[in-house]
């Protein structure tokens, strides 16, 4: 987005920390009638969020609130199993994404969609959310609906502890914490002391004899895991520092004999 400001020549500020004494200042300099926000990470202090001519900033948020308050809405809504999400233009308050909303729209949720390919779809829909809800207020016939507080769920920042994958766990559970953080930061386990990405994978269902994380080998080119209820069926790996492989090609390079233990 930057790259872009700069190629039309658009005044550009990039401040650290947006609280920073001079950033309102430089703000008020160009006159600003109306903020908008989207995916930005930082606390926005009340002499930012109310300087605007119109008084407000809106926000662009990727979930349809109340439900996925928080940094990451798109991968707490396929970890919930969620069948829809969609995107709410807000206003911003001091309390994270709680402000009145002015429009959402929704988007369903394929059921092998990963984050990186929803939060594309989102990214389109979110421009489209923004430009309609601007046009709202820029004719004065915007309606701004509080949220319910009581039906309001958090999607807190992921953290590393959250990729990792729990082979006590079902099958269901696992692929949707694989998809939820494809392609990055990518779900892991543990082959041999060394972790391991896996960047898709299907599941089978059917009682696991074996103990959960147990390695069991069909033919040369592909594997099952054992879990607490299924089996997940690896379709994309990766070795740290490696390639992202399908696989029957990780196999061939890296083979993974039957009754190998993944912690």
């Amino acid at each position: 987005m930057a790259s872009r400001a700069l190629a039309a020549d658009l005044p550009l500020l990039r401040p650290e920390h947006v609280g920073e004494p001079d950033v309102a200042e430089q703000l008020r300099r160009h006159r600003v009638d109306l903020g908008v926000v989207v995916a930005f990470g930082q606390f926005l202090p009340r002499q930012i969020r109310e300087l605007p001519a119109w008084g407000y900033l809106v926000n662009g948020h990727a979930s349809l609130l109340p439900r996925h308050r928080g940094a990451a809405p798109i991968q707490h809504a396929i970890l919930a199993g969620d069948r829809e999400t969609g995107v709410s233009v807000m206003r911003v308050e001091r309390e994270m994404d709680a402000g009145p909303v002015a429009l959402q729209r929704e988007l369903a949720i394929g059921s092998d969609e990963d984050a990186g390919e929803l939060s594309a779809r989102i990214a389109e829909l979110t421009a489209e959310a923004l430009s309609d809800a601007l046009d709202q207020i820029a004719a004065d016939r915007v309606t701004w609906t509080p949220q319910d507080d009581s039906l309001a769920t958090y999607a807190p920042k992921i953290e590393r502890a959250d990729t990792a994958l729990d082979w006590s766990e079902s099958a269901q559970t696992l692929a949707r914490r694989v998809r939820a953080f494809a392609p990055a930061p990518g779900a892991f386990c543990i082959l041999e002391g060394e972790p391991l990405r896996i960047l898709a994978a299907r599941t089978e269902s059917g009682a696991s004899l074996p103990p959960p994380g147990s390695v069991t080998r069909d033919d040369s080119l592909s594997l099952r895991i054992a879990t607490g209820s299924g089996w997940l069926i690896p379709l994309r790996l990766q070795r740290a520092g490696g390639k992202t492989l399908d696989t029957a090609a990780f196999l061939r390079g890296r083979p993974i004999p039957d009754g190998t233990r993944l912690e």
